[in-house]
């Protein structure tokens, strides 16, 4: 009796064998999925700024995380709160994946991370300079130059992590595309691959940048800022945080007793133009990918943008794809704001998470559900799914990005 047949060229089976996370509900893979589960929602009352003469006074922050505990006094001035985060996301990823970065190859492990806006911090510094010193002093003093210093490129530093190395940058789809991309260097050889995304926007001088696009939820009661597909919605809540991924070869993973946590299956990116959305065929082009049918697919990890248009085009899409109320669709995300390009990437921890427990967590804050959103929203508590083997996710990012992923259980 023959036994399977040998994967075509290029299409290894990916897997994911790491994850570390850092959420405004939880500090950490296990308290953020405690938390996510139990529906505890990490919006509140921004601290990290006066924020007390803005019309939006509520973010996502990482209570309890502490810069000076991620990296050495040496590096504080040369990163920023975006690559402090990274480091300390990076360090639980690797250390679940259990591989050793220092055991492969000099180029067998490689970082590719989604940026969405990189460098806020240190433009603030740059403000607050000219604002205290004058013009004049701050023409010898460029901390948005020292953004070389990125949180891709600690990370691969602090981690000898010297393969390929990529920043992308469409927002809040970066996520997906980071890990599409940490796929495709997999199948070329790479080994072993850190990818996904992390963001903080929570200075005045980004905080200004989101006012001015209009699409921050101006409601006061953190528990109704953002509420997706609901008839209320007003708009988003914005937080900080995001996760990172390990990506190996399957065989490989195995070989050395890695836990794996699912496979990525099926990637896909569009864009929108002329009028014309491409959210649902990014999600056609990633079940393709997959080789699964829209039936096959057990739940849907949604964007959920918060705002009346987005929502109903998203629902759209959805119920084109698999019929009105056709599967379950939750936006956890909704316990910690849009996350720019972290938002993705915690979406995709959370279908990881979802896979292995054989349930999704709900989606907070949202009752009654929008005129033209006729979707399965999984509300109020956790639902289980036994049997779930496939989960596709969803994002769209700023500018007319879309990306889709679907990831299934480790199970042949």
């Amino acid at each position: 009796m023959s036994g399977p047949a040998a994967p075509a060229a290029g299409r290894a089976r990916c897997v994911v064998t790491g994850i570390g996370v850092a959420a405004p509900n939880g500090l950490g893979t296990g308290a953020w999925w405690r938390a996510t589960m139990q529906g505890r929602s990490g919006l509140g009352p921004l601290t990290r700024f006066d924020a007390s003469r803005y019309p939006v006074r509520i973010a996502g922050e990482l209570a309890g995380f502490v810069d000076e505990e991620h990296v050495s006094s040496r590096l504080l001035p040369a990163t920023d709160r975006v690559a402090r985060i990274a480091l300390a996301v990076a360090r639980e990823a690797l250390a679940d994946c259990g591989a050793d970065p220092q055991a492969l190859p000099a180029y067998g492990a490689g970082v590719v991370t989604a940026s969405s806006a990189g460098g806020a911090e240190f433009g603030q510094r740059s403000l607050a300079a000219l604002w205290s010193q004058g013009a004049r002093r701050v023409s010898t003093y460029h901390p948005v130059a020292c953004f070389h210093a990125a949180a891709g490129a600690q990370v691969s530093i602090q981690h000898t992590l010297r393969g390929p190395g990529s920043a992308l940058v469409s927002e809040q789809a970066g996520g997906i595309d980071a890990l599409a991309r940490a796929r495709r260097w997999v199948r070329e050889g790479t080994q072993l691959v850190v990818s996904g995304g992390v963001d903080s926007t929570l200075s005045p001088w980004a905080w200004a940048a989101h006012l001015s696009d209009g699409r921050l939820s101006r409601c006061p009661d953190p528990a109704r800022a953002y509420l997706p597909f609901d008839r209320d919605a007003c708009g988003h809540a914005v937080g900080e945080g995001g996760a990172l991924l390990v990506v190996e070869e399957e065989a490989a993973a195995r070989r050395r007793g890695a836990v794996v946590h699912g496979v990525v299956a099926g990637c896909a990116a569009t864009f929108d133009g002329a009028g014309v959305l491409r959210l649902r065929e990014a999600a056609e082009l990633a079940l393709a990918d997959a080789g699964l049918e829209p039936a096959q697919i057990g739940a849907v990890f949604a964007d959920g943008a918060g705002e009346a248009a987005a929502d109903r085009a998203e629902s759209a899409a959805l119920c084109a794809l698999f019929g009105p109320r056709g599967v379950p669709v939750t936006v956890p995300k909704s316990m910690t704001g849009r996350l720019g390009a972290g938002g993705s990437s915690l979406d995709l921890a959370a279908a990881l998470m979802s896979l292995r427990e054989a349930a999704v967590p709900p989606t907070t804050g949202t009752r009654t559900l929008a005129a033209g959103c006729p979707l399965d929203l999984v509300t109020g508590a956790p639902r289980a799914l036994p049997g779930l083997r496939a989960v596709l996710v969803l994002a769209r990012g700023r500018g007319g990005f879309n990306a889709a992923a679907v990831l299934t259980t480790a199970a042949p």
